[in-house]
């Protein structure tokens, strides 16, 4: 096997053009489990730790750009007001050892439907960044993943970073696991409110072929909040509106029956999920009052 080693963006967009099957590696912490387990083969592996600011997290016009080499550790410090859900979920990746090496492009590129960025993702509405010799390119999140462990990139592209816009309002994600720390989800749930553009964002990990949008949950809170002028004026939601809107996230769901849960489970987990993240951010949105940007505190 080849292993290459670019100390330059260029560099690495040569090697990947010139090895179109070799697997791009920045923390190691997926691809190198699956080689080691021989669940992957790959004729080179690509190193991206040399290339320099691949991991810089920066601001511009109420947008963020992520780098791809940005770790875990980096996104739950450097995220915690401007994407909340981001930070949230990033500190429930793994262990220390495993926050510090890996990184959200990481995340993306193995399109696992369990991957724990990828709700907030949804939610946010981001857009993901490649680039190949041919040039950059911006994919929305919602079409990135087209399968398991398959993506919208083309042969010879590299992820380069997430762009989203920064936190208008309350951001929250919640997963269930197997245990309480180091786990992979039975299924997640972020959600987003959008107060400047009155939107509600949702996302949906490990309860379908790829994450997932909760797009009538969102229509139904979005439309409450109009209709009751609670953009403008918050009050408490009530039982009947929580309850319509966990029970459309769960039935987005598209579950199977796995070694990590049932499909009747993640429906049930789902719902009780969705039930809290809502609570927690209107709960923020409440404290906050409307017209001011909410962060995690």
């Amino acid at each position: 096997m080849h292993f290459l080693q670019p100390t330059t963006w260029d560099e690495a967009l040569e090697a990947r053009a010139g090895l179109p099957d070799a697997l791009p590696v920045a923390g190691g912490t997926d691809v190198l489990v699956d080689l080691n387990f021989r669940r992957r083969h790959a004729p080179a592996l690509i190193d991206l730790g040399r290339v320099p600011g691949l991991g810089e997290v920066s601001a511009e016009n109420g947008w963020l750009r992520i780098g791809a080499a940005a770790t875990y550790d980096r996104l739950m410090t450097a995220l915690r007001r401007d994407f909340p859900a981001l930070a949230v979920a990033a500190r429930t990746v793994g262990s220390p050892q495993i926050r510090h090496r890996g990184t959200i492009g990481g995340n993306l590129g193995t399109a696992s439907p369990a991957g724990d960025a990828h709700p907030p993702l949804l939610a946010a509405g981001a857009e993901v960044e490649v680039a190949s010799r041919a040039g950059t390119r911006r994919i929305a999140i919602a079409d990135f993943f087209t399968g398991p462990k398959r993506t919208a990139m083309a042969p010879g592209e590299l992820i380069s970073a997430v762009h989203v816009p920064r936190a208008s309002g309350p951001q929250q994600f919640a997963k269930v696991g197997t245990r309480n720390a180091m786990v992979i989800a039975v299924c997640s749930v972020a959600l987003a409110l959008h107060p400047d553009r009155r939107r509600v964002g949702t996302g949906i990990g490990s309860a379908g072929p790829v994450p997932l949008a909760a797009v009538e949950a969102e229509r139904f809170l979005e439309g409450v909040l109009d209709e009751g002028g609670l953009w403008e004026a918050p009050r408490p939601l009530g039982d009947a509106v929580r309850g319509r809107f966990a029970d459309l996230v769960a039935s987005a769901a598209r579950p199977v029956d796995d070694v990590r849960g049932t499909a009747a489970y993640r429906v049930h987990a789902l719902r009780v999920l969705a039930g809290r993240v809502l609570d927690w951010a209107w709960a923020d949105y409440l404290e906050a009052g409307a017209g001011r940007e909410v962060g995690a505190g």
